[in-house]
């Protein structure tokens, strides 16, 4: 009889590890840490000059943050009057809800709690970890106030790696 009066318990016991596995998968995707998903885009093109490309306003290069990355950033003004961010030998670790972000907070070697801190401009989902790519950034995002770009997971609010933006002469 007692034999009986265990086999819920254990069913029970069983479910929520099964459940909080699952979630933990979830939330977790462990398997991203070894994957790779690499983008090679060419680099936007000045309008009026045939095939040559735009001259890049602003450029950085990437310090680690939460997982090793490293690549260089630049920011491209076309004729037209679009802004391109160019993500240029990027490698980082693939992970859930990466997006990039440009901020307007500093960039700190310890790591990147702070990025989200003050205003923030989502250029949208991180299109691979590995690779060169372009993000359009939003017309009348004024780029003198915003002086980082960071790779962010927004999942677990934190800074893969990040880039100060300097202006170029």
């Amino acid at each position: 009889m007692c034999r009986n009066k265990r086999r819920p318990v254990l069913w029970i016991t069983t479910a929520v590890v099964v459940v909080a596995a699952a979630v933990g998968l979830y939330l977790f995707q462990p398997w991203r840490l070894f994957t790779t998903n690499r983008v090679d885009e060419a680099a936007p093109v000045a309008t009026g000059r045939q095939g040559a490309a735009a001259e890049p306003r602003a450029t950085g290069g990437f310090v680690s943050h939460e997982h090793e990355t490293s690549g260089s950033v630049e920011v491209h003004r076309l004729a037209d009057g679009r802004a391109t961010l160019r993500l240029t030998n990027l490698r980082t670790s693939d992970g859930p809800a990466l997006h990039v972000w440009l901020s307007d907070q500093p960039v700190r070697q310890d790591g990147g709690g702070n990025l989200d801190d003050g205003k923030h401009v989502d250029l949208g989902d991180l299109k691979g970890n590995e690779g060169n790519q372009n993000y359009a950034i939003p017309a009348g995002t004024d780029l003198d106030k915003f002086s980082t770009v960071t790779i962010w997971c927004e999942r677990f609010s934190v800074s893969f790696g990040a880039a100060e933006l300097k202006q170029s002469a």
